[in-house]
């Protein structure tokens, strides 16, 4: 998605440098290993991993630093939730019924874990055709805003299901740089890189 391939370097001091483009510094366990390898870890090999790509990397000055996790409650967000001082989580979710059972697992685990919930965000919200303009909520309405109400959190937004952005993430070109007046963030409060 940020048209990012290749090994990171490694500084005098024995730190991975991160790849960086529009200017973010970018670190991935995708690019310690062969691309088409699974990961396929648990446990201790989870928060090794976790570990080295925290304290093993010249991030130097950061504003942010922002981890995306996959879904769940399971021990990638636990080993993160207890190494390293987190500001705050946000969750993505799609608004269908299942998925949101995971969100709601994962707002509740940071919650017992004291990482502030800072809100919730709507992904793939809504389509648009792109020839009669007609709106269809493939993955249903509102379920995410839903649940920021039950548990007393912010709605940040919603991320749309848009051909343009699915184009350029895939071609490492974030909509957001590559198309920023694109109709795909029309009512889009939240954009993510």
């Amino acid at each position: 998605m940020m048209n990012l391939k290749g090994n990171p370097e490694l500084t005098p001091k024995n730190l991975m440098r991160p790849l960086k483009n529009y200017g973010i510094a970018c670190m991935s366990m995708g690019f310690l290993i062969e691309e088409t390898a699974p990961v396929v870890w648990r446990g201790l090999m989870v928060m090794s991993a976790v570990e080295k790509l925290l304290r093993q990397v010249d991030w130097g000055q950061l504003d942010y630093l922002v981890i995306d996790m996959p879904p769940g409650t399971g021990d990638v967000q636990l080993s993160v939730s207890q190494n390293i001082p987190i500001a705050g989580a946000v969750i993505i979710s799609t608004p269908q019924d299942v998925a949101l059972l995971d969100a709601r697992k994962g707002a509740e685990m940071f919650r017992k874990v004291h990482v502030p919930v800072l809100g919730l965000v709507q992904n793939m919200s809504v389509f648009q055709c792109p020839k009669c303009k007609h709106e269809t909520h493939i993955f249903g309405a509102n379920g995410v805003r839903d649940l920021a109400k039950t548990l007393g959190l912010d709605f940040l937004g919603d991320i749309p299901l848009h051909v343009n952005i699915r184009e350029m993430c895939d071609s490492g070109q974030p909509v957001v740089v590559s198309q920023p007046q694109s109709d795909a963030f029309s009512g889009t409060i939240v954009t993510i890189i």
